[in-house]
């Protein structure tokens, strides 16, 4: 038994309300010989003739009139089931994870085209972008490199950028070159793998000094106490670019290069879901590119977004 395409029937309709096979091509946005081609398969896999033609005129055969009040009916019920699918996929919330960044006009963003529910549990990058590939997650906010899409089949774009700084004693609030900073790699692995690594190439690439420690304090309250035992500035991560400093301590732009981390919104690959689709372009629509295609910048080697 012939199969016919819904794609047929549609072109069926347009011939017989227009009685033109060019008006019909024109509408449709295809080419006259191709619509005419389409209306022959059509008419072979229903074995009837649908359309009387010649060089001037086209008109339906009583098969073509009996058969096109069901094709358009057949074409409402297939437009039906499309319009549920999307209000059933836009009626479920939408499950967002970060790691400590968002952007702050993410509810103005999306608002209007699904409802979205944040995660609150704290993870890291890694971790957040296994749950959008386990599932348990359908989008998230994180730090992430190409190898990482790779592995857990994920899509990316880029939705945001911190410029690092460092933080340092004294009253020098002036530029600092990355080769006199110390970055600072924590043992535990599990928590701090996204940084470890890093932080490893920015010491490699820019000269910084790599400080290893076992106390947590890549950030928060032990990171300050780094910087005061240390003798130079102490890079910030990512997870302490909002984090109000104590008052003994300053913050210092780092130069020559400058160190960017970027932010990526992840989703599985071959996401069919129309409301997740669609809070990634209200989320990544209009980003461009945050400064960090500037000469002068530093991106680790496996970057999404290193030129």
């Amino acid at each position: 038994m012939a199969v016919v395409e819904l794609r047929q029937l549609r072109y069926f309709v347009a011939v017989a309300e227009e009685l033109n096979f060019g008006r019909a091509a024109k509408g449709l946005l295809i080419a006259g010989p191709s619509l005419s081609q389409q209306i022959m398969v059509l008419e072979r896999g229903l074995g009837v003739r649908l359309f009387d033609r010649d060089r001037h005129s086209v008109a339906l055969t009583p098969a073509g009139s009996a058969l096109l009040p069901r094709a358009r009916s057949l074409l409402e019920q297939a437009d039906d089931l499309q319009r549920l699918a999307r209000g059933l996929a836009g009626s479920q919330p939408v499950r967002l994870g970060y790691v400590n960044w968002l952007p702050r006009d993410l509810i103005a963003r999306t608002s209007a085209v699904a409802q979205v529910n944040v995660d609150a549990w704290v993870a890291p990058s890694h971790a957040r972008a296994a749950r959008v590939a386990d599932g348990s997650l359908d989008l998230a906010v994180c730090g992430v490199r190409t190898e990482d899409l790779e592995r857990h089949d994920l899509c990316g774009r880029l939705v945001g950028a911190d410029l690092l700084y460092a933080v340092a004693t004294g009253k020098d609030t002036g530029e600092v070159p990355a080769r006199e900073t110390d970055v600072l790699l924590d043992d535990d692995a599990t928590s701090w793998l996204s940084w470890n690594v890093y932080a490893e190439d920015l010491a490699r690439d820019t000269g910084a000094r790599a400080v290893r420690i076992c106390d947590g304090g890549v950030t928060g309250p032990a990171f300050f106490d780094h910087v005061r035992r240390g003798d130079r500035p102490i890079i910030n991560s990512p997870k302490g670019q909002t984090t109000v400093l104590p008052p003994d301590l300053v913050q210092r732009p780092v130069v020559a290069p400058r160190i960017y981390w970027t932010w990526s919104l992840v989703w599985r690959r071959g996401e069919a879901r129309t409301a997740v689709l669609a809070v990634v372009e209200a989320l990544c629509d209009g980003i461009g590119d945050l400064g960090i295609q500037d000469p002068d910048v530093w991106l680790p080697d496996g970057d999404p977004y290193k030129p």
